[in-house]
């Protein structure tokens, strides 16, 4: 495996590693949360990443304590990154979790050194940090008490539903800083989701966590994502779904349609032809200049959307309601007048 090749941005291959292949330990538990899975944990040389400046994100740092996610979602974009390490992206993402043992210890230190400003961090932009592997490495509490710690503002966008084994820190932080939290329910339909999502907690668990975040003084948005055409789109669909976010008391919703970028795309496209093969073509179609559906398509779903949740109470649903929920950090707002339109740079 190339373990010397993780960055996002290497300028040669001594400066690029993160770890060495010394600092790796391989580890798989034959038990019933984690059978199947195998755990790489290294010592990371680096936990806080800048987001390139071209990108235009709402944020400049994130800290990612894992990589690859057992969630398993077919849809992931990040499942390329797990190509950097001669890994596979498809089942190897979501079974090949790769944990950095050391995050909240170096967290800590790189948050006191001088030449750290407090800017704000995100977590889970990239794979969710409340994926089943926390359970077992419970890296979170650490990170969280670190940026408590330094009163430095974070955000948290999640599909696990054990961010609440952490509530009681969240509360800490948010009392000293800017703590935002985001939970990624796209739909509510339950096949589907066991489908698509087969490693992650029920949407109704997840907005289950959103009323128990909210109840306990923590606003807590939802990420209506990732839409998925001719699937979870269905006028019916985004009315049931938008009204379930609405009773579980969720600040904003921001709806994102599905895209398909190289390494998620042949995994989706696979999962597709398997179980509905007659939308392939529809597919290809929609998809056929890239990435992302058309911004016909993206701005219908976000119109209906945003309209659904006026009629639900849910808002504001504009910019301010934007800013509150972080988004993967390879995607860019388009423009103020479509706020949920999201683009790849």
């Amino acid at each position: 495996m190339r373990w010397d090749n993780l960055a996002e941005n290497p300028t040669s291959a001594r400066d690029a590693a993160l770890f060495g292949t010394d600092a790796v330990t391989t580890r798989t538990f034959d038990t019933p949360e984690f059978r199947g899975i195998t755990f790489h944990e290294i010592r990371a040389r680096s936990i806080v990443n800048r987001v390139p400046g071209a990108s235009r994100m709402p944020f400049e740092w994130t800290v990612n304590p894992y990589r690859g996610c057992s969630h398993a979602c077919v849809y992931c974009f990040a499942r390329k990154t797990h190509s950097y390490l001669d890994l596979d992206t498809g089942l190897g993402f979501d079974s090949q979790i790769v944990v950095k043992i050391n995050a909240p210890a170096l967290l800590r230190r790189q948050l006191a050194s001088r030449q750290w400003q407090g800017a704000h961090i995100a977590m889970g932009t990239n794979v969710d940090c409340y994926q089943r592997a926390e359970g077992r490495y419970r890296l979170m509490p650490g990170i969280i008490s670190a940026l408590r710690d330094r009163a430095n503002p974070f955000s948290i966008l999640t599909k696990g539903t054990l961010i609440l084994r952490d509530l009681e820190l969240l509360r800490e932080a948010a009392q000293v800083t800017d703590v935002g939290v985001s939970v990624s329910v796209g739909f509510t339909d339950q096949e589907l989701w066991r489908t698509v999502e087969p490693g992650t907690p029920s949407p109704q668990r997840r907005l289950d966590a959103v009323r128990a975040l909210t109840d306990s003084g923590i606003g807590c948005g939802v990420l209506m994502a990732p839409v998925i055409p001719f699937l979870g789109d269905g006028a019916d669909q985004l009315r049931a779904t938008v009204r379930a976010i609405a009773a579980s008391g969720a600040t904003s919703v921001t709806p994102l349609v599905l895209h398909l970028r190289p390494g998620a795309r042949e995994w989706f496209m696979r999962w597709l032809r398997e179980h509905h093969a007659h939308l392939v073509p529809r597919y290809e179609r929609l998809y056929a200049e890239g990435a992302y559906a058309p911004k016909w398509y993206q701005r219908r779903i976000t119109r209906q959307v945003h309209e659904l949740a006026d009629e639900f109470g849910i808002g504001p649903s504009g910019l301010a309601a934007r800013r509150r929920v972080p988004v993967p950090e390879t995607l860019v707002p388009e423009a103020e007048a479509g706020p949920t339109q999201l683009t790849l740079l």
